[in-house]
This record gives C-alpha cells, sequence and structure tokens, in this order.
C-alpha cells in the first residue's frame, strides 16, 4: 500500500495523455470533479493502493463514474427495433444534413415572412398533415401522452369521460392512463369489462360524460373471447350524443404497411374517415420521426386545443419541428420510402439481406467466441403491433469460460457499445440493427480485449 502523500496532484492526473483523451469525451469540469471524489475516497480510507500513485491508473474508475452520464451511440441488437429506451427511431445522416441550416441560423419558426410578423409556429406541419392525412386541421406538442392530456383537459376539464375497461393501458415508465387522466383534470367512467365492450355500453352513459375515448392497443394484445367497439360505432355513439370522440392511436402510420408485406396497423386517415373527430398518434414510433405528438382531426375541435394554455407548455423547440418537417415530406413520395426512411428501410430488410450480416458478423468474433447463425423473429417495438413479430436472423454468442451475463456486460463495454438480449444461456445478437456493418465489426473484433 502507498501513502496518503504519495498521491499525485490533480495537476499531474489531468497532465496525463490517456487523462486527457477521457476529457475530451467527458468533459474537464466532469473529469476534475470525479478525480476529487476518487482521491477523497482514497483519504477516508486512510490509505491508498499502490495503483493510485500511477495517474494513468485513474481511467480504468473515471471511466466507471462517467460512463453511465454521458450519451452516446450504441448498436441495437435486441431484436426490438423501435427500442424506447435506446432512441427509437433513427434519422437518417441525409435528412440531418439537410436540416442543418434551420437548426444552426435563425429560421422562420414564429414569423410569417409574407406578413411581416409573428406567425404560428404549428403551421407548416399542420399544412403537411392536412394534405398527407385529408383532415381539415391539425396540432401538435411534444409526444402522444401530451396529446391526449390536452385533449381531455380541453373537453372534459371537471368532467368524466367513458373508457373501455379493457383499454386502461399502461405505457412505459408506469404510466397509467386512469393517472393521466387525473392529472388532465377529468374523471374516468369506465364501460364494458375487459375483455368484452359493446357499444351499449357507451350508449347507456352519453349522458354522464363529456367525450368518448378510445385507445388504440398499441402495446398490448387481448385474444379469445372478446368483443369491442370500433372507431365508426363510437363515432356514430358520440355525434348522436353531441359528444366529442376521440381515439388514441399511439404509434399510427400515416401509410398502409401491408404493401411492403408488413402487419397491417390502422392509420389516422382510416380513422377519421369512419367518423372520428380527433386522434391522437406519436412521431417516434411507425412514423420514423422524432418524439412528438400529433393531434388531427375537425377544425371545431382542433381550434379550442390551440387556445389551451397548457398548449404552450406542451409545444416543440425548432429541432424537433424541423426534423418532423423533413420526415413528413419523405411521405410526399411514397414509393422512395424505403430508401429515404431508415425505420421501412430496416423493417423490409431481405432475408438476404439479413444472413450476410450475420456472416459478416460472425467472422469478425475473435476466436474464443462460438457463435451459431440462427432464425429469430424481431419485435417492432416501442407498442407498435405487439402480437406481431417479424421473421429475422440472430447471431447467438457463448463462451467457454463466460457466463451469457458476463459476454452480454462486455458487449455493452465495448467504446461503441453493442446492445443484445440474453435467451437459453445464449447472447443473442439481432441483424435488423446491425448498421453501420463495418463499424460493428471493429467493436466486435475488440470483444477479446479488457475493458477499460
Amino acid at each position: 500500500m502507498a501513502q496518503l502523500r504519495d498521491l499525485p496532484g490533480l495537476d499531474r492526473i489531468i497532465q496525463d495523455t490517456a487523462i486527457q483523451e477521457i476529457a475530451a469525451r467527458y468533459g474537464l469540469t466532469s473529469v476534475k470533479q470525479a478525480l476529487r471524489e476518487i482521491q477523497a475516497d482514497l483519504r477516508a480510507e486512510g490509505t491508498a493502493p499502490d495503483w493510485a500513485t500511477d495517474t494513468s491508473a485513474y481511467c480504468a474508475p473515471l471511466h466507471q463514474i462517467l460512463r453511465p452520464v454521458r450519451y452516446t451511440p450504441v448498436f441495437n441488437l435486441t431484436g426490438t427495433i423501435i427500442h424506447t429506451n435506446l432512441g427509437r427511431a433513427l434519422l437518417s445522416a441525409d435528412l440531418w444534413r439537410d436540416i442543418e441550416p434551420l437548426v444552426t441560423r435563425p429560421m422562420n419558426l414564429e414569423y410569417d415572412l409574407d406578413a411581416g410578423m409573428r406567425g404560428d409556429r404549428d403551421a407548416v406541419i399542420e399544412q403537411r398533415l392536412c394534405r398527407l392525412i385529408g383532415c381539415e386541421a391539425a396540432t401538435i406538442v411534444n409526444n402522444c401522452a401530451a396529446a391526449l392530456m390536452l385533449v381531455l383537459n380541453t373537453f372534459a376539464l371537471n368532467q368524466k369521460v367513458a373508457v373501455s375497461r379493457g383499454e386502461l393501458v399502461e405505457i412505459g415508465g408506469s404510466f397509467r392512463l386512469p393517472e393521466l387522466m387525473q392529472r388532465a383534470g377529468c374523471g374516468l367512467l369506465e364501460v364494458g369489462t375487459t375483455n368484452r365492450t359493446r357499444g351499449s355500453d357507451y350508449a347507456q352513459v352519453t349522458d354522464e360524460v363529456a367525450m368518448l375515448l378510445k385507445v388504440h392497443p398499441s402495446n398490448y394484445h387481448i385474444a379469445g373471447f372478446t368483443e369491442d367497439v370500433g372507431a365508426a360505432e363510437l363515432g356514430q355513439i358520440a355525434a348522436a350524443a353531441s359528444l366529442p370522440s376521440c381515439v388514441d392511436l399511439g404509434s399510427g402510420s400515416l401509410i398502409d404497411m401491408t404493401r411492403w408485406n408488413l402487419p397491417p396497423e390502422p392509420t389516422p386517415q382510416s380513422i377519421l374517415k369512419q367518423g372520428i373527430d380527433l386522434v391522437a398518434f406519436s412521431g417516434d414510433k411507425l412514423l420514423g420521426g422524432v418524439q412528438a405528438g400529433f393531434i388531427v382531426g375537425a377544425k371545431a375541435f382542433v381550434d379550442p386545443l390551440r387556445k389551451n394554455p397548457m398548449k404552450r407548455a406542451l409545444r416543440l423547440d425548432k429541432v424537433a419541428l424541423a426534423i418532423l418537417d423533413a420526415t413528413l415530406q419523405l411521405y410526399e413520395n411514397p414509393e422512395h420510402l424505403t430508401a429515404k426512411l431508415p425505420l421501412l428501410r430496416t423493417l423490409t430488410l431481405s432475408e438476404a439481406a439479413l444472413l450476410a450480416r450475420a456472416e459478416t458478423v460472425r467472422a469478425a468474433l475473435p476466436a474464443a467466441f462460438i457463435s451459431q447463425i440462427v432464425s429469430s423473429e424481431a419485435q417492432i417495438g416501442s407498442g407498435a403491433l405487439p402480437d406481431q413479430n417479424l421473421a429475422s436472423i440472430a447471431v447467438t454468442i457463448r463462451h467457454e469460460d463466460r457466463s451469457a451475463t458476463e459476454i452480454a456486460t462486455a458487449l455493452r463495454q465495448l467504446p461503441v457499445p453493442v446492445v443484445g438480449r440474453i435467451k437459453d444461456d445464449l447472447v443473442w445478437l439481432d441483424m435488423h440493427g446491425a448498421e453501420p456493418l463495418d463499424e460493428l465489426t471493429r467493436q466486435l473484433a475488440e470483444l477479446s480485449k479488457p475493458s477499460k
């Protein structure tokens, strides 16, 4: 053991080349603070281990402290394509380059260039949505939960809303629909049962509620002895009672996914055509953009949403709006979507393409790892099509001397972390997320080396 007086000073540690590289990555202030914490812990123990006298030896504890507090690119090989914890839908590099002038220079965010006065920040997105969907009006907030909260607060404040018991969902992070409704200032009136709800269940409570709400089962699936009320029937019941109707579509897609042999998912336009007044859906799921909540429908119902003071608290910033505008523009030419929209390109990868990736990945693994190419299934994820999986290809990995958990940990500790999943005591790497492939193979070659 070394003596505390032998501990190198902060300035001396910072001068070490390896430490400077860490400072460039995490920030000098953060590195200095972490070094102070490390040495404070050593002094509290009264003695110092021998490594603590070597400036370069501080790299490992620094990485351990600072790694969790930095955003970093990762490879999503989990088999969940739109992964909530890993950033959901990906953006194309071309799209990002196209919007760069909008986010690095002043832009007409809330300025009407023709009138020379303040404008509406949602106007560009609204026009695109109205053209693409064929709706009268649209507005946008920062996610789909916020969209639903705005609708509820606007039309049912201090009143009740009818929802089927089979649609009282819990979304990610343990947020539950009844709790969100309560925070929106309205009450819940449950109708029907968990597995069977009929139109008559809604019809008999129309004089007790201010709105009829339907929640699309985008993150769960009920099978068996079931019955539910479709959008068309709900819209008719609401219209007959002069009540607004709303469908929370969750991960709504603007196009018919079956044209690419993907599982069907209702579109906002199909729901509106069935007589529903308002539809809410997400921007960073099947649409393939960034986090946002769209509300589309009749102008008579969208206009009050804009006037709600809560709308300002939930509005999007210029970066998100610029990205969404560029993403929606891609939908103007749907025949090019598989080439231009990363999400759709990933969802439509052929078996041959997945197999070619798997062979490259397997060849890149160090010889000590025992790997195999296997048929697999991928989930679309983030609440999209929960009962539908995609055929996929995976590479499974095992090691004679390391457990699956140890291998998965080593993969996550690579310079660019690789996130897979563990199944049957094997690490599974799904090939839907194996891009850029050349960078992935370089990372996998690092597996033999000790982690920093």
